[in-house]
């Protein structure tokens, strides 16, 4: 991703556009053949040179164009012909902005796949939910990770629909009118890059499209954040049940050699602040001065390569940490079992409903039995069963069924198809 956002590729892209426009122009039959064929067989640059021309000109395209032309000699001057700055900019930038989507779109199936994996495999393992940071009902941790696959699979959407809005090039000069270059030139020019055209521009392409991929990045990262906090709070020592690798060797503290810290996942929520705070500034360069200011030209030299570097360490970093995730079954069921049965309570209340007991009734007999359990710290379940209002109602075998996690679990494998498996293959 560094090499995408690299002063080499920013210039190499620079040149691709120049190029495309030479090739365009000669056959549109505006500058001579043999120009366009010495600009694109001859232009070249190198980097110091750019940088020493730009220390006279204060001004990043002239210095480039100038070391480009030192190279294609004669022919230079169609170079650049008809175009101003920000046509080479934001459509050489459009291709790097394009890249980098790729890359995430990459990244984001690779995650995307460990994930899966991982649901499989724990699609049947019982653990606590938790609502409120409380106890609930019994889940599996397979459906947790169904839950951020399905999620991931937005973000890929979104990334998607972002690339797509950003894919565009212009060539219509310094106010979008066209006045030098015709827009067949642009629409040649976009077609050789594989970009769309800008239907219409003023001197640069709106920032909307900007803001909606760094909106894109942003919500990928909060998914990200979303998911490392999950293993953070299940990592915690009185819960336990999962942890992020630990490598041979790894310290966790200068102080406590004990220490085995989420230090992998406490990052990943880190760094989607910084993501978030670019989105900000994303949003912010929208609003320009009439056909153009140049206050977005400094905030997206930081913002966009940052957004993309970060978040492609974030995605790869969290597949790691996925990939490697220790999940401790024992004290899931540990965990599960620490309430003494009354997560089931919703489960008695509703057979209670089913046999003809009105919902508040039966919602005052089963919660006061809770409540026993909780103060007394004696098994829910034991409770119900010598409660006289409940088995006047429920017998032995039906309320068993209300505590059989097989009954809590009969459609889980059912919402992992509706996740993974396409609408086709789906029972």
């Amino acid at each position: 991703m560094g090499r995408i956002w690299s002063d080499q590729r920013r210039y190499e892209t620079w040149l691709l556009v120049e190029t495309a426009a030479a090739d365009a122009m000669a056959t549109a039959g505006i500058v001579p053949p043999q120009a366009a064929r010495d600009i694109r067989e001859l232009g070249g640059f190198d980097i110091a040179r750019i940088e020493e021309i730009e220390q006279i000109t204060q001004h990043d395209v002239i210095a480039f164009t100038t070391a480009v032309a030192e190279k294609v000699g004669p022919s230079a001057r169609w170079l650049h012909f008809g175009m101003t700055s920000s046509d080479v900019i934001d459509t050489a930038q459009a291709l790097q902005m394009r890249e980098a989507c790729d890359l995430i779109l990459k990244d984001l199936d690779a995650l995307a796949a460990v994930v899966r994996h991982r649901a499989v495999e724990h699609r049947r393992t019982p653990m606590i939910g938790r609502t409120h940071g409380v106890h609930a009902e019994p889940t599996t941790f397979g459906l947790k990770l169904a839950l951020w696959h399905a999620e991931i699979a937005r973000d890929v959407e979104r990334v998607r629909r972002a690339r797509a809005a950003i894919n565009v090039g212009k060539i219509s000069g310094a106010v979008g009118t066209f006045a030098h270059l015709p827009p067949s030139v642009e629409a040649d020019v976009c077609k050789r890059l594989g970009l769309e055209p800008a239907p219409v521009a003023s001197q640069v392409i709106q920032r909307d499209r900007h803001a909606e991929l760094l909106s894109a990045f942003a919500i990928t990262a909060a998914s990200l954040e979303k998911f490392a906090l999950e293993i953070r709070g299940l990592q915690r020592t009185e819960i336990g049940e999962v942890e992020e690798p630990f490598a041979e060797g790894q310290k966790g503290s200068s102080a406590m050699p004990h220490k085995r810290n989420p230090v992998g996942c406490e990052q990943i929520v880190g760094l989607a602040r910084l993501v978030r705070a670019n989105c900000h500034a994303a949003f912010e360069n929208i609003a320009l001065w009439h056909e153009r200011d140049i206050s977005h030209s400094s905030v997206e030299r930081v913002i966009l390569p940052d957004s993309c570097i970060v978040l492609d360490h974030m995605l790869r970093r969290f597949t790691r940490i996925v990939r490697g995730m220790v999940v401790h079954l024992d004290r899931m069921r540990e965990n599960l079992n620490q309430s003494r049965g009354v997560v089931f309570s919703g489960t008695v209340l509703l057979a209670l409903a089913q046999k003809g007991v009105s919902r508040e009734q039966a919602y005052d007999w089963v919660q006061r039995n809770a409540m026993l359990s909780f103060a007394e710290r004696r098994d829910f379940k034991s409770l119900i069963e010598s409660d006289t209002d409940v088995t006047h109602v429920l017998s032995k075998a039906e309320i068993e069924r209300a505590f059989d996690l097989n009954e809590q679990f009969k459609y889980v494998d059912e919402i992992l198809d509706r996740v993974f498996l396409p609408v086709a293959e789906r029972v």
